[in-house]
C-alpha cells in the first residue's frame, strides 16, 4: 500500500467527492474503482451518480458495496433475463424487479440516513431540466436515475416524470462541488465506446453465442433483433443496437461538453467499450478494469490530494 494523503481525517484535509457516470452494465467498474481507492487509503467523502453511477454509488454510501459485489459477481446471464420484466408502456422493461432487490438486498435508506452525503441525478421528461435527487427514498431516487429512455419506463417523483440522468450530466461532477467537494475524482466511462468496433472478449465462442441467443429469443418476441440471417458485415441491428448506440453517441457528446466546463480534477476512465449495455453478467471483468484504471491513475491522485493540502 502506498501513502496517500488520509482524507477524512482532521486538520483541514480536502474533501474528496467521488462522481461516478453512466453507462449502463459498464457501470459495474465503478464498484473496481471504489475498491482500488479504498486499498490506498482513499474514502470519498461525498458520492454522486448518475444512472448506473447512482446505483453502485447509493450502495457505497450506505456501506453496502460488498453486498452490491457478491450479487454482480455471481450473476449470470440467465440471472439477468429473471430481472427483464418486460413492459411496451413507456419502455421495454419494468425495472420493478431490479429496484425491488436492490431495496431488499442492498438499500432500503432515506437520504438523511446516510453515513456518506450522496446525492443522484436524473432528468424531467416535460421540461428536459437536470433535477438534483437528495432527499427521500434513495431506493426510489436510484430507480428515477437508471430510467434509460426506451429500456427502462420512466419513474414518477413528486408528480415529475423522470428518466435517467444521463441525458443531462453524465459525470456528475457539477453536483459533487455543490455538495461541498474540494476534489472531484471523476469516472467516465465512455472514453473508449463511440467510433470503435466492439473488442472481442475472448470468451469461449459457444458461451457467446449462448448469451446472444438469449437476447434475440427475448427481442423476437416483439420482432425487435435486427436481421440475424444476414452477413455480419450487412447485418441490421436491432433496435436495442440501435438505442443503446444512440445514447452512448449522445451522453458521450453531453459527457464531454460538460466535462470541458466543469472539469474534474482527476479523470478515471476505466476501458470497458467492449462491455455491452446489458452486459450485466460481466462484473467480473468490468470491475477488474476499474481497478486497474484507479492504478494507472493514482500519481495523478496522489498529486491533487497533497497540493490541496499544501494549499
Amino acid at each position: 500500500m502506498h501513502e496517500t494523503t488520509p482524507v477524512n481525517s482532521a486538520g483541514g484535509a480536502p474533501r474528496v467527492g467521488l462522481a461516478l457516470g453512466s453507462g449502463a452494465a459498464r457501470g459495474w467498474a465503478h464498484i473496481g474503482v471504489i475498491r482500488a481507492l479504498a486499498r490506498e487509503g482513499i474514502a470519498p467523502d461525498v458520492i454522486c451518480g448518475c444512472s448506473i453511477g447512482a446505483f453502485v454509488g447509493a450502495a457505497a454510501a450506505t456501506g453496502d458495496l460488498d453486498k452490491l459485489s457478491d450479487w454482480v459477481e455471481d450473476l449470470s446471464w440467465q440471472g439477468v433475463v429473471s430481472f427483464l420484466d418486460v413492459s411496451l408502456r413507456g419502455g421495454l422493461i419494468k425495472g420493478d424487479k431490479v429496484i425491488q432487490h436492490f431495496r431488499r438486498e442492498v438499500v432500503d435508506l432515506d437520504f438523511a440516513d446516510l453515513d456518506i452525503p450522496f446525492a443522484c441525478v436524473a432528468t424531467e421528461l416535460q421540461t428536459g431540466r437536470e433535477i438534483w435527487l437528495k432527499e427521500g427514498s434513495v431506493a426510489r431516487a436510484v430507480r428515477a436515475s437508471i430510467a434509460i429512455p426506451g429500456l427502462f419506463t420512466p419513474a414518477v417523483v413528486d408528480g415529475r416524470v423522470l428518466v435517467d440522468g444521463g441525458l443531462v450530466n453524465p459525470v456528475p461532477v457539477s453536483l459533487c462541488r455543490a455538495m461541498g467537494a474540494d476534489v472531484v475524482l471523476a469516472v467516465d466511462l465512455g472514453s473508449d465506446i463511440v467510433g470503435r468496433a466492439r473488442r472481442r472478449s475472448g470468451r469461449e465462442p459457444d458461451v457467446e453465442e449462448a448469451e446472444r441467443s438469449w437476447a434475440q429469443r427475448l427481442l423476437s418476441r416483439f420482432g425487435l433483433n435486427g436481421d440475424r440471417g444476414a452477413e455480419p458485415e450487412n447485418e441490421v441491428p436491432s433496435m436495442i443496437d440501435v438505442l443503446s448506440a444512440s445514447i452512448n453517441i449522445m451522453q458521450v457528446r453531453i459527457a464531454r461538453s460538460r466535462l470541458a466546463g466543469e472539469p474534474a480534477d482527476v479523470q478515471i476512465s476505466p476501458r470497458v467499450g467492449q462491455v455491452g449495455p446489458m452486459d450485466y453478467h460481466r462484473a467480473a471483468e468490468a470491475i477488474a478494469e476499474g481497478e486497474a484504471a484507479v492504478a494507472r491513475m493514482m500519481p495523478a491522485i496522489r498529486y491533487m490530494l497533497g497540493h490541496e493540502l499544501a494549499e
